[in-house]
């Protein structure tokens, strides 16, 4: 379980297709103080395992159904990711639940200026995940909680603040760029549960 807090940003160094999937290497410094072979960390969002540890780096295997849901596989070498660990019993949930298990991916819109280095964040929603989204509620882009300011034909809009902006990948998106989108899993039970009560 993860909290959307992103502690900081790795840098890709490879990323090598393989019979089945493919594997990433990323350099990192603060979510490797504590890391052991197979502990979790979520990239962009994703929850992966983290192998084959390095000084400074470490790998994790992609399996075809995260390359197919995520934008891990539109990754090249250099490429900016989102780093967390997941929440330690004694930590605070500064964000909201994030799985780590991304529903689908977004596309970027625009990101726009707003002055004192705040930014408007508009981003296409697939149809199949527009009914999960609300205004005031929570969605994680890339691993990071954000707030959903507005939620209008096919798009979310989203306030950026300076602080998100500088720590995150945010800033490096383009119009175009695909971002992967968890929904509150709360919106998703009680989605389950009304159908099986009309049922």
């Amino acid at each position: 379980m993860f909290t959307g807090i992103i502690e900081e940003l790795g840098t890709l160094e490879s990323f090598t297709p393989q019979p089945t999937g493919a594997r990433l290497r990323i350099r990192a410094a603060t979510v490797l103080s504590d890391v052991f072979s197979g502990a979790s960390i979520a990239v962009n969002g994703v929850c992966l395992t983290a192998v084959d540890l390095e000084p400074g780096t470490f790998a994790a295997d992609l399996a075809p159904e995260t390359l197919s849901r995520t934008n891990l596989g539109d990754l090249r070498p250099g490429d900016r990711v989102n780093l967390e660990r997941p929440l330690s019993p004694s930590g605070r949930l500064g964000g909201h639940m994030v799985q780590g298990h991304v529903d689908g991916t977004g596309e970027l819109v625009a990101l726009e200026p707003l002055g004192n280095d705040n930014w408007w964040l508009r981003i296409k929603v697939p149809a199949a995940l527009d009914r999960y989204l609300i205004e005031k509620g929570s969605v994680a882009v890339d691993g990071i909680s954000l707030t959903v300011a507005r939620i209008a034909d096919g798009e979310m809009a989203i306030t950026i603040i300076p602080h998100t902006y500088e720590h995150t990948t945010l800033g490096s998106h383009r119009p175009g760029s695909r971002v992967n989108l968890e929904c509150d899993m709360l919106a998703k039970y009680v989605e389950k549960l009304l159908a099986a009560r009309q049922g």
